[in-house]
């Protein structure tokens, strides 16, 4: 730009907007400046002024946004004032859970045998909150019964999210709806450092119920230690007992060997012993007495004597002769036949010799029938191994095993189609082949034997109601059926517990397991005291050697003595 011209721009500046005559300098370039102009850039242009349309639209635009705005204010600030004035004031308030005291949980003596303790539990930097801990006895024997629970959780910011205890099995569970309590709820007003300025309570919690089990904490822990014992010296897997009181059903001992330590589960902690139950091929979270299934053998022979005598297919003085086995024609093959085995030869025997000496040669022929001995059939073993309880649920708290009682159907459903056989049927009478039970349906079936046909579900609570069932057998055939368990104690195969301490009536029984036999469950089930029954028992001894001669019955005669020296009470109780 030349001197001259910024002499002129100069002037004009210093003498202001007076001077309206535009100077040829002001139109004209200077000739040498053009080609240094950026075109791009708008250099050399003569501006030009805003037009009217484009200063409409801007403030239009300003206008609208101001009205939106003003707007949203009213909205916020007038119509939705109260609303928002509220999450204000409750944005300063913290809910804090109370938690609830679950019930006691006491065995039938007022033992506890599940409580709680206080401890506080860290939920945020400001505060705690507490919930009790809940602590079990330390007897064995109980924890299939008593269960375990899991505690609140809550995330990584101190808030819970599982705000009630969960329980997990046993009578923590069965009975969770009345010990679990209602969670109360506790309001905090904080300033804005966070600091608690008041509290107050909205809704107070409310603790469970205590409840008083029917279980003799004392009784299940021995049974249990009677069991281990028993499995350490005998090669057994394990084992499992039960006592109930045939006049209501109540359970007052219950012990599966081996067991878990609902401690343990409670707390999480330590972690090695909880991957060891895992791991255990003993299956120590099996509940043997209400979820073990098990060949039951010679123990279902009571139930197949009452049908027989009830049907009229033999007399109580009806005598059948075992020589040591019975031989069937094969029916298709000339000169070829099947045999099936008694474990000795007993000669002649009536039912209730039968019934103390196990003699399957007896219970083939009443069962199935042989020359001219008639039997029940299979129709008739369902029938009343049925109505006694088998193949069917006991109406326990516990989460339970079915099992099986072997008929047609079952044998083509399993079997591809194959048919039955007589030879299904004698197997079937002496509690082998597809036949299943658990320990639960074991007890309550000798139970009403033992009652007088009463047919009672078991109650884990001190004073519940039991479902009764009035079976229709008469009580002569009961009694005849009690008379050979009597004889089987005094001379047969249940001669353990012949002691002096009470009168027992038993029946033992031994299932093979397997295709190659090299295994064995012993069982012992019966009642006492014979002349005024009171209680029932099943003990089973899980998978030991077919060689070994002591299982359920050393067990129970042990816990007779157990009973005599520390609760003679129980063998000849006042009714």
């Amino acid at each position: 730009m030349s001197v001259h011209r910024i002499k002129i721009l100069l002037r004009r500046f210093l003498q202001g907007t007076r001077n309206r005559e535009i100077e040829p300098d002001e139109i004209f370039l200077d000739s040498h400046n053009l080609p240094e102009f950026d075109r791009n850039q708008f250099e050399g242009r003569i501006e030009k002024p805003i037009g009217r349309r484009m200063q409409v639209l801007v403030v239009g635009v300003t206008v609208l946004i101001f009205l939106l705005y003003a707007g949203r204010i009213g909205y916020l600030q007038v119509y939705k004032g109260e609303v928002f004035a509220y999450l204000s004031e409750n944005n300063r308030l913290q809910h804090s859970i109370l938690f609830a005291e679950r019930g006691v949980l006491y065995d039938r003596n007022g033992t506890e045998l599940a409580w709680n303790e206080s401890e506080s539990s860290e939920t945020s930097a400001s505060q705690d909150e507490v919930f009790s801990l809940r602590r079990y006895t330390n007897l064995r024997g109980l924890a299939h019964v008593i269960g375990y629970v899991g505690y609140p959780l809550k995330d990584s910011s101190g808030i819970y999210y599982q705000e009630e205890f969960t329980a997990k099995d046993g009578a923590e569970l069965f009975f969770n709806d009345r010990i679990k309590g209602e969670n109360g709820l506790e309001i905090e007003e904080v300033d804005a450092l966070q600091k608690i300025q008041s509290k107050n309570t909205i809704r107070p919690p409310e603790d469970g119920e205590n409840v008083t089990l029917s279980v003799d904490a004392e009784l299940s822990n021995a049974l249990y230690t009677l069991l281990g014992e028993r499995v350490r010296e005998s090669g057994f897997v394990g084992g499992a007992g039960v006592l109930m009181d045939v006049t209501n059903g109540e359970i007052i001992a219950l012990a599966s060997f081996p067991e878990f330590n609902p401690q343990v589960l409670t707390d999480g902690v330590p972690r090695s012993e909880i991957q060891s139950y895992v791991y255990d091929e003993r299956k120590p979270f099996l509940n043997r007495i209400v979820s073990g299934l098990y060949t039951p053998g010679s123990i279902v022979k009571p139930f197949v004597a009452i049908g027989a005598l009830t049907e009229g297919v033999i007399t109580p003085e009806k005598e059948i002769l075992s020589t040591g086995s019975i031989r069937l024609p094969h029916p298709y093959i000339e000169g070829v036949y099947s045999t099936f085995v008694d474990w000795k030869a007993h000669g002649y025997v009536d039912v209730r010799k039968a019934l103390a000496h196990s003699s399957n040669v007896y219970f083939y022929e009443v069962g199935g029938g042989f020359e001219s001995q008639q039997g029940i059939g299979i129709e008739g073993i369902n029938i009343y191994a049925r109505m006694f309880g088998f193949g069917e649920e006991t109406h326990s708290p516990f989460a339970e095993g079915i099992g099986e009682v072997p008929n047609p159907a079952w044998k083509a459903e399993h079997f591809d189609g194959d048919e039955w056989r007589i030879g299904d049927t004698y197997n079937t009478a002496i509690g082998q082949y597809g036949f299943q039970v658990t320990p639960i349906q074991i007890v309550r079936a000798i139970g009403a034997i033992a009652n007088g046909g009463v047919l009672l579900s078991p109650v884990l609570e001190k004073g519940g109601e039991a479902i009764r069932e009035k079976l229709p057998v008469d009580d002569s055939a009961l009694q005849v059926v009690r008379e050979g368990m009597r004889l089987g104690v005094q001379e047969g195969s249940a001669q353990a517990l012949n002691t002096g301490y009470v009168r027992v009536a038993a029946k033992t029984g031994t299932a093979q397991l397997g295709v190659s036999k090299k295994f064995v469950n012993s069982w012992v089930t019966g009642f006492f005291p014979y002349d005024n029954p009171r209680y029932a028992f099943a003990i089973i001894m899980e998978k030991g050697p077919e060689a070994n001669l002591v299982g359920g019955s050393a067990v129970m005669r042990g816990y007779i003595e157990w009973l005599y020296t520390y609760a003679p009470e129980y063998l000849n109780p006042v009714n």
